[in-house]
């Protein structure tokens, strides 16, 4: 026996696997690797390798692994490879050392390989004996290959990014650290696989992952990562707003194995695609403005007003949020027919219960623009949301019953400017194209007349929450693709503000009519002007203009809408999301009886966090960064928070900076020791009982 063969120690050759694997960035201290792309293990023997020898490495996955499961693959360098599409080779030997080369399959489930090495009847367990086995964008044969370098630094590799929010009229970014590689985040990551339940052998296809996902990162029904909360009151939790990344997000759930509060839709959509990269699939975020949650797939959404324009919460059923925030996953469809590989939606924000489950995806989006929302999965739903028509019903109280007047049908408000960030570039990057045909082609009629047939579109009658509705005039419920409502005066309306938005400031705006067709026209006009969260929720009604313009032929005319300081501080102060600014206006053509409405929303405008470093820095040396603001708005901002957050540079900090009073000056410092190399950046966030969305990012440049 003193000639037995054992192995006295393997080498992961972790930094050379890791770089031609593109892993290098994650901080753990295990070997991590991409499915079907060779590695390389250095392998020390007691003794010389002879041709007699028994040696097999074994690659296990799951509680009990087992070769006729596929779960745990034997490799022997000697013997030609059986049914496990993995492969073993020996480079080269050299006295008691071996170098191997091991390829995992490209399609092998993604997650946790234990190893150990058989010699005759010894097995030997190393140290750090898990192996990581993600998936494979460089790798053709992997269903989620992207061809593209460019896109695979940003999808897979960018560990920073923004997400779009505010309102379809004023887009702005919010910045986020998505932190794949950061510390546990992996570790997260293969605990949801192992919570999702999903058999091993699903574990190979990023469709079943990305679903199961998709319900993880959200708490409902699994106790996953993060609670949904859009009640305004965010005791016991952290504010939605208040987060700047993922990463303490995921390092708590992971410590805790608890929900996190709170999320909204941006931040379920941020940890969704630090997981998917972090598995490495590639993933974006989709930001799309004028978002429909129509509840029962009708693809119609009805808005309730009143004379002065101003939405009644207590009707509606559906609502139109400024803004929500899914997923796009890009892989192969193996499980439906050709033509709908690429971009696959996904969305993690809780909304609606697919197959029992709050999940929604992956539905490709070529399905969504096709009209074929037959295709699993959720593809109705998506399509919904940015496809749906909304009819503006006007509400009066008639002895004491309400009654409804339809105003007006709009086809072209929802889905629009679907975002997301540019490759490579800190850009907007539109991608209406690839959901929608355009508005008005022949295309675009045949994708809805194809998805009207699969969701039956409901008939013209109001949907409230009540039932005691007056009959209406004369209208039948057949099912119709609705048409948009033109006007014969040629009218137009538009809405903008005339000042700069600044809280503390009167909101200046207005509301400018124009007709274009020949005569005389008078115009019954109101205008209303609300504060409301990015949901559509009505948080406050601040005040409304009502008017009777006359205009001859093609002129036009401007009505102010002014609204006091006071008439909203005191919302601000007391909600404690961000609020938009929404403006509704009503005309009325007497001489036609057409009756047109337009509605927009706006983001207040805040001043800017400036921070300073320098542009370089080297490799373990501090250097000091700062964060300046200066409060130019004439009320004080109270009990301000600043959260700053530097990915391979420092940890998330957080500084309470107290009252700011109008034009006083805050400057916060970190010494900073970068530990990465590239591009990083430095991310703020200003929050305080006033004021929600202040926020900063800026690069820097870390060399050796």
């Amino acid at each position: 026996p003193g000639t037995d063969l054992k192995v006295t120690g393997i080498d992961f050759l972790k930094s050379q696997n890791c770089q031609l694997h593109h892993t290098d960035a994650y901080n753990i201290k295990n070997l991590v690797v991409r499915r079907g792309q060779p590695f390389q293990l250095q392998v020390s023997f007691s003794r010389e390798l002879k041709p007699t020898d028994k040696l097999a490495l074994r690659f296990g996955i799951g509680k009990r692994p087992m070769k006729i499961r596929g779960t745990l693959m034997s490799l022997n360098p000697r013997r030609q490879q059986d049914f496990s599409e993995w492969q073993i080779s020996i480079v080269k030997k050299s006295g008691k050392e071996c170098l191997l080369s091991v390829t995992s399959s490209p399609s092998a489930p993604v997650g946790k390989y234990v190893l150990n090495v058989k010699t005759g009847a010894n097995i030997y367990k190393p140290e750090n004996d898990a192996v990581y086995v993600l998936f494979n964008p460089w790798c053709e044969a992997d269903v989620v290959f992207l061809a593209d370098e460019a896109q695979r630094k940003e999808y897979v590799l960018n560990d920073t990014g923004c997400i779009y929010v505010g309102s379809a009229s004023s887009i702005y970014n919010r910045p986020w650290n998505f932190g794949q590689f950061e510390e546990f985040v992996l570790d997260a990551c293969m605990y949801l696989l192992d919570k999702s339940n999903l058999k091993l052998i699903n574990r190979r296809d990023p469709a079943f992952v990305s679903r199961a996902m998709s319900a993880l990162v959200n708490a409902n029904d699994d106790s996953g990562v993060l609670l949904g909360n859009w009640s305004g009151n965010y005791g016991g939790g952290t504010s939605p707003m208040d987060w700047i990344g993922s990463v303490a997000i995921l390092q708590q759930y992971y410590k805790t194995k608890k929900p996190v509060f709170y999320g909204q839709c941006w931040v379920f959509a941020g940890v969704l695609t630090t997981v998917m990269r972090c598995l490495g699939i590639p993933s974006r975020c989709v930001s799309n403005f004028n978002s429909a949650h129509d509840t029962d797939a009708n693809l119609r959404v009805d808005i309730y007003v009143n004379e002065y324009g101003e939405k009644l919460n207590r009707l509606s059923i559906d609502s139109i949020w400024n803004f929500h925030v899914w997923n796009d996953v890009w892989m192969k469809r193996t499980d439906l027919p050709t033509g709908f590989d690429g971009w696959q939606a996904i969305d993690s924000t809780p909304q609606e219960q697919s197959q029992g489950v709050f999940r929604c995806g992956p539905s490709p989006v070529k399905a969504v623009r096709e009209g074929d929302v037959y295709l699993p999965f959720d593809s109705k739903f998506v399509y919904a949301e940015v496809n749906a028509d909304k009819v503006y019903w006007l509400v009066k109280k008639v002895n004491g019953k309400d009654k409804f007047t339809r105003i007006s049908t709009q086809t072209q408000g929802i889905g629009v400017n679907i975002s997301t960030k540019a490759v490579g570039q800190d850009k907007r990057e539109d991608i209406t194209a690839e959901y929608k045909f355009p508005e008005g082609s022949e295309e675009e009629r045949k994708s809805m007349e194809r998805a009207s047939s699969f969701i039956r579109p409901s008939g013209m009658a109001p949907r409230a929450r009540f039932a005691s509705v007056m009959p209406m005039d004369g209208m039948g419920s057949k099912p119709q693709v609705l048409r948009e409502t033109v006007s014969k005066s040629g009218l137009q309306l538009e809405i903008t503000n005339t000042e700069a938005l600044y809280p503390g400031n009167p909101l200046e705006l207005a509301i400018t009519v124009k007709t274009s067709t020949p005569g005389s026209w008078t115009i019954n006009l109101t205008g209303s002007c609300q504060l409301q969260s990015y949901t559509g929720k009505v948080e406050a009604n601040l005040g409304y203009v009502k008017e009777t313009v006359k205009l001859e032929g093609k002129s036009e005319t401007q009505v102010p809408l002014k609204i006091a300081a006071d008439a909203y501080m005191k919302t601000l102060a007391s909600v404690e999301d961000e609020v938009l600014i929404h403006v509704a206006t009503i005309a009325e053509v007497q001489e036609t009886d057409d009756k047109f409405t337009k509605e927009t929303t706006m983001r207040f405008d805040y001043p800017p966090i400036i921070v300073q470093m320098p542009e370089t820095a080297k490799l373990n040396q501090e250097f000091t960064c700062a964060f300046i603001f200066k409060n130019k708005l004439n009320v004080s901002l109270d009990n301000c928070k600043l959260r700053v957050e530097g990915l391979g540079i420092f940890k998330l900090t957080e500084f309470d900076e107290g009252d700011i009073e109008p034009g006083k000056i805050i400057k916060s410092e970190v010494i900073c020791t970068p530990t990465r190399l590239g591009e990083k950046k430095m991310v703020a966030k200003l929050t305080s009982t006033q004021v929600k969305g202040v926020s900063a990012e800026k690069t820097i440049t870390i060399v050796e």
